[in-house]
């Protein structure tokens, strides 16, 4: 059997697990994390919303506890492997996720190592550190971190916790979407930036159980556009990936990533767009709303505008997935829009 073949094996088990199911267990995760989390809020940008004509609303995952949504999976997670009496993981991350785990793994007194690529954003690095994460430096991509990771586990045996490829992390991902149809009930379109596939899969496994009308975007950088291709080819397409400023999607995806078919059935279009448009919209964010964001957010809002002739008068919302950004990529950017 061919490695493409067995790609496609693996995806017909995965695609057992219904959009419903994920959103029951969204539902749960909602529930197991409310203690430890923010409900972020949704603010309706005027400036943006009359340069674009769309009415476009920032979901502020960007204020989430860590500095980025990640936090959702990462406190479900930990709730549900402290319930089996774990108490050792690794993980992998180029910065958000191993933020986030390390907070949640520390809140239910587990013990939690973090593989991050020798290219990790250096202010992601020092928020890991400040947070307490014991960290190893391994790889120079977040695919190539994964595999450490997932190696690390099998010689120590020890659980792994994947960033994405894993349907309780991806739960509680999807519950940035239960909030947007609290707060906003007439809401058209959702954009949100994809790397792994995690957030995007929690948010629409979720949105087309509960609001199949509403539409979904995933959006990614051109420099680093792995799920982008591997919903078009069916399996993941782990094509080579390029410095990006949206550096929390970058890198390659698992080969039997659960996100996958979750990404190909109910995620309805898919955006591209350029390192200027990206950091054009931090620029934008910290100009007209005072908000820091970080390059994946970025990615979400460039979509917005890059769609807006189809969006007309429709509610938008682009969800601001982080704020973890160094001080010099953020310095960089402003001296060259101001």
């Amino acid at each position: 059997m061919s490695k493409m073949e067995e790609s496609k094996k693996r995806m017909a088990a995965f695609q057992q697990v219904s959009k419903e199911a994920l959103a029951a267990m969204t539902e749960e995760a909602k529930k197991r994390t409310s203690g430890h989390l923010k409900e972020t809020p949704l603010q309706y940008s005027p400036v943006i919303s009359a340069d674009t004509g769309v009415y476009v609303y920032l979901k502020l995952e960007s204020e989430q506890v860590g500095g980025s949504f990640k936090a959702r999976g990462a406190f479900n997670k930990a709730s549900v492997l402290a319930s089996k009496g774990i108490r050792r993981v690794i993980t992998a991350s180029t910065g958000n996720h191993g933020i986030a785990c390390t907070l949640a793994m520390n809140s239910y007194g587990i013990e939690c190592r973090v593989v991050i690529p020798t290219t990790a954003d250096p202010e992601k690095k020092r928020k890991l550190e400040e947070n307490g994460g014991h960290l190893l430096q391994l790889g120079a991509e977040g695919g190539e971190s994964e595999t450490h990771a997932r190696s690390l586990a099998d010689l120590e045996n020890i659980f792994y916790v994947s960033p994405y490829n894993d349907y309780d992390i991806m739960a509680g991902q999807g519950t940035v979407a239960l909030e947007i149809l609290k707060q906003l009930p007439s809401v058209d379109a959702i954009f949100a930036s994809v790397g792994g596939g995690g957030l995007i899969g929690g948010i629409a496994a979720y949105i087309k159980t509960k609001k199949p009308q509403c539409k979904v975007y995933g959006c990614s950088p051109e420099m680093s556009k792995v799920m982008h291709e591997s919903v078009k080819a069916g399996v993941i397409v782990n094509e080579e990936s390029y410095e990006t400023l949206s550096d929390g999607t970058a890198g390659s995806v698992e080969e039997d990533a659960v996100t996958l078919p979750v990404c190909k059935d109910f995620v309805d279009e898919w955006v591209l767009v350029t390192e200027e448009e990206i950091a054009y919209e931090i620029f934008y964010c910290l100009k007209n709303h005072n908000k820091t964001v970080e390059g994946a957010a970025g990615v979400a809002l460039a979509a917005v505008r890059k769609c807006r002739a189809q969006l007309k008068g429709q509610r938008v919302v682009a969800v601001m997935c982080g704020a973890n950004i160094s001080p010099r990529t953020l310095k960089g950017i402003v001296e060259k829009f101001s």
